[in-house]
């Protein structure tokens, strides 16, 4: 209980940020690669697995999956659009 107190009472000390920072380090440009990758990844995977199921009720649940995959790849790519005009990998 008290490590959860002082976990919340750190968080609110640092702060979250609201926006992308204007300049990502090498390992955050390397990390964000691999989520899209695995994010575009899912997604095919999820689309051609529908394709073959016989189920409907097993088939929208893995066309919902390949759906949640692709909202979260193109918010990353929404993200860093604004980065991607001008060279921001240090």
């Amino acid at each position: 209980m008290q490590q959860q107190q002082q976990g919340t009472q750190s968080n609110q000390q640092q702060g979250f940020m609201q926006e992308p920072p204007q300049v990502i380090s090498v390992k955050d440009h390397l990390y964000l690669n691999d989520m899209l990758s695995w994010n575009l990844l899912a997604m095919k995977k999820a689309n051609f697995y529908a394709s073959y199921c016989q189920d409907p009720e097993i088939k929208e649940a893995i066309t919902q999956a390949g759906q949640m995959h692709q909202r979260h790849y193109e918010r990353l790519l929404n993200h860093l659009k604004p980065t991607t005009e001008q060279p921001t990998v240090q």
